[in-house]
């Protein structure tokens, strides 16, 4: 398993594994990488002007793992591990996301950087016990009771309509 430079466990054997959509690619499929980073690889940038900085890593017969500065952040609102869903306390300040960024890449590893979502359960796994962010997993039991508390908390919450609330 791939490990940071401090030798801690990212999940993954290759970072490249969970790479779905770059995020420098614009809706018109531009490399927004060579349009604003110019300064970071002049030969990157080169290529991509030649080409209108259209992004070559668009066609079917090649791949996000080629390109050298991908980067993807995952905005899913579930652990790409085990599937738990987030649910956002919006009226409590002091309650945690069920789910944390995990970087399954490191500027010192490679200039990729990959961010996917998990649970704080199969964070502290993937840092303490070295688990897989491959691995067939279910949700924690601690994480499906907090889970359920909050959804049982939002069903307890009431709303006054700003019309009939006279305080």
């Amino acid at each position: 398993m791939k490990r940071t430079p401090r030798g801690t466990p990212v999940g993954t054997d290759d970072h490249r594994d969970v790479i779905d959509r770059c995020d420098w690619v614009t809706r018109d499929g531009l490399c927004r990488f060579a349009l604003e980073r110019p300064e970071h690889d002049p030969a990157f940038t080169a290529a991509r002007l030649e080409d209108d900085y259209k992004c070559p890593f668009l066609d079917d017969d090649t791949a996000w793992t080629d390109c050298a500065h991908v980067r993807v952040t995952d905005r899913s609102r579930s652990c790409v591990r085990c599937g738990l869903e987030d649910r956002p306390m919006a009226h409590d300040p002091s309650a945690t996301s069920l789910l944390h960024d995990h970087h399954v890449a490191y500027p010192e590893a490679d200039d990729i950087e990959v961010t996917v979502r998990v649970c704080r359960w199969c964070h502290a796994k993937i840092h303490r016990q070295g688990v897989r962010l491959d691995d067939d997993a279910e949700p924690d039991p601690e994480a499906v009771a907090e889970l359920e508390r909050r959804i049982r908390a939002e069903r307890e919450e009431t709303f006054t309509p700003a019309s009939e609330d006279r305080d």
